[in-house]
């Protein structure tokens, strides 16, 4: 299970923290410093909203799942935060609470 942080984000923040109070163990990936992992990317890829569209500069086609693949590998900043990837599934954590879908 790996949660993609950004700790200065306070969902990202609150998405650890109810991890944490349920003691779920999980890899806490910081993909600012440490980029998407290359066994999410397709995963991510292709989910909805996994963009924010305010941090994307030059014209991406986010309708189309290779250049969003070719984006988050380029450049994790856009990417929505917090996700949590688990057993072949990822939901974005907005709101946090939203995480816990993949726990059941």
């Amino acid at each position: 299970m790996r949660l993609y942080h950004n700790p200065r984000c306070s969902k990202s923040r609150q998405a650890v923290a109810l991890l944490k109070e349920r003691d779920v163990a999980f890899e806490e990936h910081r993909y600012l410093t440490e980029g998407v992992h290359a066994d999410d990317l397709d995963l991510l890829a292709g989910l909805d909203g996994i963009v924010r569209t305010n941090d994307v500069e030059g014209d991406v086609d986010l309708s189309d799942v290779v250049a969003v693949r070719a984006l988050l590998a380029s450049n994790p900043k856009p990417m929505q935060r917090p996700v949590l990837v688990h057993e072949g599934r990822a939901v974005i954590g907005r709101p946090p609470e939203d995480i816990l879908h993949l726990l059941d």
